[in-house]
């Protein structure tokens, strides 16, 4: 079946109604933003409702997927192929006015009352709003229970008490199929939390296949697709919302350039998606393309100036840049639109660590923690900063704590590795390393890394270290570190020919970039006098002339140098005076 934009437009107005009427407030929120997201028909725009469209905001006209060459801008697609997905009908059978109150008491976060009012209501819709609110009043007493045990930090082993008697209780309904796909998809959150993953998928997959257009339920279906073996296992109806949840989750799996396809893909009707935008600049982030997520971030602010979602991560790409200015103002943006927003804190956090105010940057990620928990940047960030301040416990505890909330991040474990490292424990380091490189094996920084370790006298395995630059060479090395160190660790096993080899690309590396420094000097001398023993003068007089610029000792070997050189051509001794007799 065949979906135009306007088909698309009626499915997200009618969802926006039927999730905010269930108090799926995210959800709904998500699907406003792609339902402004659709460009519009041109003969039906006046001056007032033309505030969306961007005339470079094309991810196609700007941004390549795969390399450095721009995308030409197709024509844009008119629609999708999918598979029917009929828009649910709300059962009648419902007391609205009881309904009404349940839901002004939600809003309101008094969650027991707005359960205890639905209590004897059998419609699907009711059981699942009582349901629900039973689920975050459950949650919010754990929070509670977590702070009152541990601190708004600590560790606590405080659950949500209500889990068992909802699982009793969706579990009944579904078997007797009195259960909706809002229900699917809350049993299948209930299952999670309880930690049985492959229940909550089967339960998860049901709900989106019934009902797919609800965000919340695609985003925990993406949180238990923990390999691409799980998600192509998976038995999802074919609907454009299932391209969302595929470029998503191929970007949580670190598969960037499935993901850019995707929303390259879906640009075709969601050409001004803010959302599609903030994902496109993350999934260009970690491909480490920091100066067009500059631009993409820009966009999206000059769009949505009051935007904080998603504005921690231009605060990286800014600190990564040292672009300290602009940081900045970044800071106090989102200092004056929402201070207490995790996101807000950490960027201003991120601003105090790059002016080298490490505890009050410590304090402001420390305050995202407060307000949200589960923030992985934050403890991660927070981790960096106590490796700075050289307190390396608490470094270890703060990515210990972001590996707990999402196993799968190379960050954490990479910071491990550093912490480790620290504290002079390379076999510890060397195992967390090996970790961060099974979830981004592409990162010529993690290889390097491990080479290090490799390299202690604890460990000293040459070879090994061997193997890990050359694969941080085939990972494009940016900084040459890889390079330098294979040609130090061949000449260092005396095999001279290979680390001849490896200079001579460091070097060229280095001349392309115009580079300088100490690391050239070596690569210079080594090469002249590697040439001069294996009788290649010509070669060997062009690296002792480029020696000829530098002062110091270097500067008189490769004089020297050139001496035998000469000698070694003519048969006869230098004309200098220092071989005459006097």
């Amino acid at each position: 079946m065949f979906v135009s934009k306007d088909s698309c437009r009626n499915e997200i107005r009618a969802a926006i109604e039927q999730l905010t009427e269930r108090c799926l407030h995210s959800a709904a929120k998500w699907a406003g933003e792609q339902l402004v997201g659709i460009e519009q028909d041109p003969s039906n725009f006046t001056p007032s409702n033309t505030r969306f469209q961007r005339g470079s905001s094309s991810i196609r006209r700007r941004f390549s997927t795969t390399n450095n060459e721009s995308i030409s801008t197709p024509q844009p697609s008119v629609g999708f192929s999918q598979a029917a997905t009929p828009l649910p009908v709300d059962d009648e059978a419902i007391d609205c006015d009881l309904y009404r109150l349940a839901k002004s008491y939600f809003n309101c976060r008094e969650y027991r009352r707005a359960s205890h009012v639905l209590r004897d209501q059998m419609s699907k819709k009711s059981v699942f709003l009582r349901c629900y609110a039973l689920y975050l009043a459950g949650e919010k007493r754990k929070e509670e229970e977590m702070i009152e045990l541990e601190g708004s930090l600590g560790k606590s082993d405080a659950i949500n008490r209500e889990l068992v008697s909802l699982e009793r209780e969706l579990s009944a309904l579904k078997r007797t199929g009195a259960i909706d796909s809002f229900g699917l998809y809350l049993y299948g959150v209930v299952l999670k939390e309880k930690g049985n993953e492959t229940l909550a998928r089967a339960s998860l997959v049901e709900s989106v296949n019934s009902y797919p257009w609800n965000w919340n339920a695609w985003s925990e279906l993406q949180s238990l697709c923990t390999s691409i073996e799980i998600l192509n296992s998976l038995n999802l109806s074919n609907h454009w919302m299932k391209e969302f949840f595929l470029a998503s989750a191929y970007q949580e799996l670190r598969m960037h350039t499935e993901s850019l396809a995707k929303y390259e893909y879906l640009q075709g009707i969601f050409s001004f998606s803010n959302y599609i935008q903030a994902q496109t600049a993350k999934a260009q982030y970690s491909l480490r393309e920091f100066d067009q997520v500059e631009i993409m971030f820009e966009g999206l602010l000059r769009n949505d100036p009051y935007r904080v979602e998603d504005m921690d991560l231009y605060s990286n790409v800014l600190y990564a840049k040292e672009a300290c200015a602009a940081l900045s103002y970044l800071a106090h943006k989102v200092f004056l639109t929402d201070k207490y927003r995790p996101e807000s804190c950490c960027i201003i956090g991120n601003y105090y660590s790059l002016k080298g105010q490490h505890e009050k940057a410590v304090m402001y990620f420390r305050r995202a923690l407060k307000l949200n928990k589960k923030y992985l940047s934050a403890w991660t960030l927070m981790g960096h900063e106590y490796v700075e301040m050289k307190n390396t416990p608490a470094a270890i505890d703060a990515y210990r704590r972001a590996v707990d909330i999402n196993p799968c991040d190379y960050r954490a474990w990479y910071g491990l590795g550093q912490a480790y490292e620290m504290t002079g424990m390379p076999f510890y380091a060397l195992h967390y390393f090996r970790k961060s490189i099974f979830f981004l094996p592409n990162d010529s920084r993690l290889w390097i890394a491990m080479a290090k370790c490799y390299q202690t006298e604890q460990i000293y395995m040459l070879e090994e270290a061997i193997k890990c630059y050359k694969r941080a060479v085939s990972c494009t090395d940016t900084e040459g570190i890889a390079l330098n160190q294979l040609a130090k660790l061949h000449q260092k096993l005396g095999r001279e020919e290979e680390a001849a080899v490896y200079f001579e690309k460091d070097l060229e590396r280095m001349d392309s970039e115009g580079l300088e420094g100490p690391n050239m000097l070596e690569a210079l001398v080594f090469l002249a006098t590697h040439f001069k023993t294996h009788k290649k003068f010509e070669e060997a007089e062009v690296y002792c002339t480029r020696i000829l610029d530098y002062s110091g000792p270097e500067k008189e070997k490769a004089k020297s140098l050139l001496r035998g050189i000469r000698m070694e051509k003519t048969g006869f001794p230098s004309m200098d005076m220092e071989h005459f007799p006097l």
